[in-house]
């Protein structure tokens, strides 16, 4: 592949697609094939050819638009109109209002809170690209940042470039990228690796998912300007199996690039060679931690080992090894393509760019946005997020997926970055982002959660394995009204040991939803604990509100 053959693709593919008269976008995303969106797009096709104008009007199944509580999602001629909850069946009056005029009972208002508060980078293609063909994706800037990285800057100068911007790692820990990627460029050694972290699983989170869907090429474009910058001629996308459209649609686009040249041997005519491949996990939640997840790729158990050293000197197969997730990796071309200062220039001084987060639970619009960093929660949920349906109030909201703390309704005016969220007791995480109303029992959330990372622990380190254990058999003595003020102090004092003891970030953030809703809502916990000679409590009953959070 030459500059100019990419150049040819995407003029030639710009040319085709203007031809049309009408274009009609119809999400093919996970969420959205769940509720028919296929059967939808191929009832359109039919309704297409039956008609005879596939001269005039395309139909085209792209990414995520975001809205995924309206699914399936259909979008007109660019988005000047928008359909929501959209059936099989009326894939022919969709096609008779591209030129009769939008149907009303279907219209989706994109004027709202939801579209217009957000700010995308990671997500600028969302709901315009179609993941399976490059050339379209091509048209759409792909694979631009990569010729610029590799015909007009050392590697030195791009990771100078990402240090400048101020990235943080959006896997959870927001450690800089720059500073990563300077590392790893500095270990000695001939063989490196790039790996891309796609072991999503945190509840209610699915941020990284969409982008694996719906715009593969972005994530393997990083990647590829990650190698550049850092020496690496290898990359691996470990991906939870899970995922099974994200493993198809990152095949396929694997296969795409490799036969355009774009990866492979002497990219672009230089002396750049950048092979990839992927990897499925089996679904174990601690590998979503490093040390765990290189171990699964080389075929052991997925166990953390501790640190130093760290990855960046002594990786997969003892090399060294840049680890980024999704989202980190998705931010990448835009950086190079717009530069460090424009990057730099949103979010907050220490929090840079925007964020993704999937936002889920009792919030009227359920879905995934992407806000500047420093954008207040109550901006989120409300303003965005639509508010809390049925009339109810709003409770707490937890950040940061298992290992989050509750934040309570004080501290909705807080600024969503790094910091400002560590201190109310939360943490940003990958980015999922529950919302719960007052019929939601804080002791249920905190019991559900820590259910979840004992069900998930390794078992390696013994504070994670016995302590996450104690402290769920506590909070079930609590919920049935069977403990005493000693049990709760117990559950305090083995909070803080866990989280200061344990081997890796499952066991230390652990604790995190325990004690941030003994902060909070303390009188939740002490209105159930046993009363003096009352005996045993009401039992063992289950309020499963904090699940429905989750799936909602």
């Amino acid at each position: 592949m030459t500059p100019e053959e990419l150049q040819t693709i995407a003029d030639k593919k710009i040319e085709e697609n203007s031809a049309f008269k009408h274009t009609i976008h119809v999400c093919m995303d996970s969420g959205c094939q769940s509720s028919q969106s296929d059967v939808l797009t191929k009832n359109l096709h039919e309704c297409v050819k039956k008609k005879g104008c596939g001269k005039d009007v395309r139909v085209v199944g792209v990414s995520c638009m975001g809205l995924c509580a309206n699914g399936p999602l259909v979008t007109l001629d660019d988005g000047k109109v928008m359909y929501q909850f959209v059936k099989p069946e009326d894939a022919p009056r969709i096609l008779d209002s591209v030129t009769k005029g939008p149907i009303k009972e279907l219209a989706c208002d994109t004027n709202q809170g939801f579209f217009t508060r957000q700010q995308y980078i990671v997500r600028d293609n969302a709901g315009r690209v179609d993941p399976e063909d490059i050339t379209d994706c091509i048209a759409h800037g792909s694979y631009t940042a990569l010729l610029k990285v590799l015909t007009t800057m050392s590697p030195q100068q791009v990771v100078a470039e990402m240090t400048a911007s101020g990235l943080r790692g959006r896997g959870g820990a927001g450690f800089p990228t720059g500073l990563k990627w300077s590392t790893v460029a500095k270990a000695g050694g001939k063989i490196k690796y790039v790996v891309c972290n796609g072991d999503e699983g945190d509840p209610g989170a699915f941020m990284d998912r969409s982008v694996m869907e719906g715009d593969p090429h972005r994530v393997i474009e990083g990647m590829a300007i990650a190698a550049y910058a850092v020496g690496a001629q290898k990359g691996i996308i470990y991906v939870r199996a899970e995922y099974p459209l994200a493993v198809k649609r990152l095949t396929r686009a694997i296969n795409q690039a490799l036969r355009q040249e774009l990866i492979g041997r002497n990219i672009f005519g230089t002396q750049f060679t950048f092979d990839l491949e992927i990897r499925l996990g089996a679904g174990a939640f601690v590998c979503g931690e490093e040390t765990a997840l290189l171990a699964s790729i080389e075929g052991n158990r997925g166990l953390p080992r501790p640190r130093p050293p760290f990855p960046a000197n002594y990786g997969l197969y003892g090399c060294p090894t840049l680890i980024n997730n999704v989202e980190t990796y998705a931010n990448v071309a835009p950086i190079m393509n717009k530069g460090a200062a424009w990057f730099a220039g949103i979010g907050t001084a220490k929090s840079k760019g925007t964020k993704v987060f999937a936002l889920t639970g009792k919030v009227k619009n359920t879905g995934l946005i992407e806000v500047p960093m420093g954008i207040p929660l109550r901006e989120i949920i409300f303003d965005i997020g639509g508010g809390i349906p049925d009339g109810k109030k709003f409770k707490a909201v937890q950040s940061g997926g298992p290992s989050g703390g509750c934040i309570p309704e004080k501290h909705l005016d807080i600024p969503v970055d790094y910091e400002s969220l560590a201190s109310v007791g939360s943490i940003m995480g990958s980015g999922g982002m529950i919302v719960m109303d007052e019929t939601s029992n804080m002791v249920d959330v905190a019991k559900f959660f820590m259910e979840f990372c004992m069900s998930e622990s390794c078992g390696k380190c013994i504070p994670c394995r016995v302590g996450t254990y104690e402290m769920h058999r506590l909070l079930e003595k609590i919920y049935a009204k069977e403990a005493t003020p000693e049990d709760l102090d117990l559950l305090r004092e083995l909070c803080e040991m866990v989280k200061a003891t344990s081997l890796c970030g499952l066991g230390q953030t652990a604790p995190n939803p325990t004690l941030s809703t003994l902060r909070y809502f303390e009188n939740e916990y002490t209105e159930r604990l046993r009363k003096a000679g009352s005996g045993h409590g009401a039992g063992h009953g289950t309020d499963h509100n904090a699940q429905k959070e989750v799936t909602a």
